[in-house]
């Protein structure tokens, strides 16, 4: 507050005609009330402009002082005798029924005797107040109420109590709104039109929002925008990218709607290029542009770009809040830059659970195990509660370290302690943590305690430990289970194929082989992609498309000679096909993650760490050949497969071959 009142005392001093609404120009809440009190022992009587300013700024804060600060402004308005002005005690409504205190909304509503269009302004007050909070089923109450009252809907209350049935997904009550609307002729009325249509494309009937859309005599950016959202939703994200295409102007809002929905479908590639194609057309991006962006980044392993997003963020002024500083510790724990994550993590002044979550999993997933957990108990310190998500990190994190008596502990805690219930997703991960250590007779007693019915993920968990652990005995129950709930499923029958071959079962392997053929199931296809001076390439098993294909193998062959020299022998036991020695290894030669390698070993350079992304579990072959090349090469690599991350360093990996 003192340094809130020096910067409000040379802001003020700097006016020479200083009146009662100008607490309004400092920055924030703080700045605001500083500057309110440097008002008052100024000996200025604060008037009608004031209050407005200032509960605006203390609406927007949070926490505990906050709300004893908008409670000693409530005073003041009292105090001054501003209780029955309508615009004061309209800001007051909006202060309380913000921070979701409808009680505290409506008895300032109440207390104000305002009529006519003075009545609108409270009403309004309180329903958009609502909408703030996210408590869109009391705006559509307030709404009620004010009809009763006989206070007169407005083109301001129509646009508001659309935005609450549209984000409350209230189709049916939306629908009435719409026939109101048409009744009470506030048409033609571009914001209530616009409201109508992204009511109707946030509940996703987008059939009537298109005949809205077309209708339209007059389309501003926000009608496109929110078409193209909706579009988005419904995944219709190429319909979407013809309309957004079409748009005469576009702003950053329609930019990071369209960026946002590549991403929401899973195409990262396209999102990152929409973003490029937004700079080149020199628009500027926001907070919420660029948390899409740094996800995108994260799923495609792009810790170039991302890195590049964050320097751009820097550059222009968008503050890292806690949505952007979480999607950042996610992005770099997902392109294996733990350090970095940790560092925005200790950086962040403001964390909620997602922040602990998020860090708490990247630390899991690459392979730090104890700090993942002992960052655990510094959250429950910290006063934050875990929830169903930050259960998942810590049982990650023991799966990959093989503490199974931790994961029990763990999950006993979240069920008695926390009284959180447990997913199929936490009896995956206890599964997991099971199947892993080889305590494969616990893991199906555990399927078998399952309060609901055990989906294919928990039966294709417990059969990837069966073939790990070479029991065929479970491993064909759980095949069996999970064949029954997805007859083609690839990974059921190439799992028990594997299995077989492990023990040298070649006629059931010839069978299962032959009901792969018969049922024309498609084994997914090993990929691996790296990111090379902000350019994303992908590798398939023997990919010769790529344009230097004839200098990549060329340079794979010199490495596979090296590690050779250096005593490599190629593990073919996950080559599970009869054919020749020979013949095995020149499968396993040219997975795609090696062909990544070589790729990266011609481009970058001799200091840099290679990142590979892998679509699927990384085989024996390519784990040894890896961290062999660590060493010989002096090259840090990580690769992020299927589970986890791989840091291959000095010839070790951090999952200390257990994976």
């Amino acid at each position: 507050m003192v340094r809130g009142l020096s910067r409000a005392r040379g802001l003020l001093d700097g006016i020479p005609h200083r009146r009662a609404g100008s607490s309004a120009s400092g920055h924030g809440a703080e700045d605001a009330v500083a500057g309110y009190v440097r008002m008052l022992a100024g000996g200025v009587r604060p008037d009608a402009y004031t209050f407005p300013s200032l509960l605006k700024a203390v609406a927007a804060a949070r926490g505990a002082s906050a709300a004893a600060v908008g409670g000693a402004v409530h005073a003041h308005v009292v105090k001054f005798g501003m209780e029955s002005n309508a615009y004061a005690a309209s800001s007051l409504v909006v202060m309380y029924a913000a921070r979701g205190d409808g009680a505290a909304a409506r008895a300032a509503l109440e207390a104000c005797p305002a009529s006519g269009g003075g009545a609108s302004v409270l009403w309004n007050a309180l329903i958009s107040g609502h909408n703030r909070s996210g408590m869109f089923g009391l705006s559509c109450c307030a709404f009620v109420d004010m009809v009763r009252s006989g206070a007169m809907a407005t083109a301001i209350t129509y646009v508001s109590l659309l935005s609450a049935c549209g984000k409350g997904n209230n189709l049916l009550l939306g629908m009435q709104v719409h026939k109101r609307v048409l009744e009470s002729g506030v048409l033609p009325e571009l914001r209530v039109e616009n409201a109508l249509v992204d009511m109707y494309a946030e509940c996703g009937d987008m059939d009537a929002a298109w005949v809205l859309f077309e209708g339209m005599k007059v389309r501003s950016i926000a009608s496109w925008t929110s078409v193209i959202s909706g579009l988005v939703k419904s995944g219709q994200v190429d319909q979407a990218r013809d309309l957004f295409d079409r748009m005469p102007e576009r702003d950053t809002v329609a930019w990071t709607a369209m960026i946002d929905g590549y991403v929401q479908a899973g195409r990262f590639r396209e999102a990152l290029e929409t973003f490029r194609y937004m700079q080149f057309c020199r628009v500027r991006a926001d907070e919420f542009t660029m948390v899409s962006v740094v996800t995108a980044c994260a799923q495609l392993g792009a810790l170039e770009t991302g890195e590049w997003a964050r320097i751009y963020m820097s550059r222009h002024g968008i503050k890292i809040d806690v949505f952007v500083g979480n999607a950042l510790i996610d992005m770099y724990s997902k392109c294996g830059s733990i350090e970095r994550a940790l560092d925005v993590f200790k950086d962040m002044h403001n964390r909620d659970k997602f922040t602990w979550t998020a860090i708490i999993l990247g630390l899991a997933v690459n392979g730090r195990a104890k700090e993942a957990i002992n960052t655990f108990y510094r959250m429950l310190r910290a006063l934050q509660a875990p929830d169903e998500v930050t259960f998942i990190g810590v049982l990650t994190a023991c799966t990959h370290a093989g503490l199974v008596d931790k994961g029990l502990e763990f999950f006993l805690s979240m069920t008695e302690t926390y009284k959180i219930p447990p997913t199929v997703v936490h009896y995956g991960c206890l599964i997991d943590v099971l199947g892993r250590a080889g305590k494969l007779k616990e893991a199906l007693d555990k399927i078998e305690e399952m309060p609901m019915k055990p989906n294919s993920t928990i039966w294709a968990t417990l059969l990837a430990a069966c073939r790990i652990h070479g029991n065929s005995e479970i491993g064909e129950l759980a095949a069996e289970h999970l064949l029954e709930l997805d007859p083609y499923n690839s990974t059921a029958y190439i799992l028990l194929s594997n299995m077989y071959a492990k023990s040298n079962r070649w006629e059931d392997v010839q069978r299962i082989r032959q009901a792969i053929m018969e049922k024309g199931i498609k084994k997914e296809p090993g990929c691996s992609m790296i990111e090379i001076n902000g350019m994303i390439y992908e590798f398939v098993a023997a990919d010769r498309s790529h344009p230097m294909s004839k200098e990549i193998y060329s340079k794979l062959e010199k490495v596979l000679t090296d590690l050779r020299n250096a005593g490599y022998v190629p593990d073919v036991t996950e080559v599970f096909v009869e054919v020749t020695e020979e013949e095995k290894q020149k499968v396993i030669y040219f997975h795609s993650e090696k062909l990544a390698i070589a790729f990266a070993l011609l481009t970058l350079e001799s200091n840099m760490t290679i990142r590979i992304v892998k679509n699927l579990r990384m085989c024996l072959d390519c784990h040894n050949a890896i961290k062999l090349l660590s060493k010989l090469y002096e090259r840090e690599v990580i690769v992020r497969d299927r589970t986890r991350f791989h840091h291959f360093r000095h010839g070790s990996c951090s999952c200390k071959d257990y994976w």
